[in-house]
């Protein structure tokens, strides 16, 4: 399947006459699940290849001259999946920060892609990676309050990982701030994970921004993150994520 991107008419010479992508890849997804309410809340969008490539290998290829075709590729191959599969959950997609270069502009594609397969936007949530530099926090906020103003859902992702910290979410507020595994890995016997992550939990209760958990992987990691009142879950323990499919969650695990 060719990964050409649709032509978007804009005054930002960067979205106009786009070379298609010189590689190919696909879309695995992964559950992140409401263990309070036994269902999925939504399914990530990994990149893969089309020949079982992980997305290390898929991400090498990523260069600064096709790092906007690749991201507008993800987005649109992702909502192009999710609506082909039946999701009726939200649907959670990674975006660089560093290929928009200008949010409302950027964003077309995206909407259009939405529009041609009958994908709700307020069924979207954005996540950029936290460890991903960006020289102008500024531009992450505009990026924020533009993709808000249209009904997307943000998130941080990898949160606790990366240079910025507690300062990013000083900045601006997303929606959603995904924990980093590193954070939740051995939780349940480490004292400090536990300390750091109950304040993290205790700050975005208090800002309104729901927290989700990655990497979850032991029954006493899902046991210590439910103490502490995180009930969005996403991780091996429940599933792990399946190339152009929806995995079943493992319930007999909460």
């Amino acid at each position: 399947m060719s990964q050409s991107e649709p032509q978007i008419a804009t005054g930002c010479s960067r979205c106009r006459d786009l070379p298609s992508l010189p590689f190919e890849f696909t879309m695995a997804f992964q559950p992140i699940v409401d263990i309070e309410k036994r269902e999925v809340f939504a399914y990530e969008a990994l990149v893969r290849g089309t020949q079982g490539e992980g997305a290390f290998q898929i991400l090498q290829k990523v260069t600064d001259d096709n790092r906007y075709q690749f991201d507008q590729s993800c987005r649109t191959k992702a909502i192009e999946l999710a609506a082909k599969l039946g999701m009726t959950t939200f649907l959670s997609i990674n975006f660089l920060p560093n290929a928009v270069y200008e949010p409302k502009s950027c964003i077309r594609a995206t909407l259009a892609a939405a529009d041609k397969y009958d994908f709700p936007c307020n069924r979207i949530i954005f996540e950029v990676n936290e460890s991903e530099p960006v020289g102008d926090p500024g531009h992450l906020e505009g990026i924020f309050e533009e993709y808000n103003a249209q009904g997307f859902t943000t998130a941080i992702d990898d949160f606790g990982a990366g240079h910025a910290g507690l300062n990013l979410l000083a900045d601006f507020q997303p929606g959603i701030i995904k924990l980093d595994m590193a954070l939740i890995r051995h939780i349940d016997t480490n004292r400090i994970r536990q300390s750091i992550v109950q304040g993290v939990v205790n700050t975005c209760r208090e800002l309104g921004v729901e927290v989700i958990a990655e990497g979850v992987e032991t029954a006493g990691e899902l046991t210590t993150l439910r103490s502490m009142g995180v009930r969005l879950i996403q991780g091996y323990l429940l599933a792990k994520p399946e190339v152009e499919a929806l995995p079943e969650v493992d319930y007999g695990a909460l």
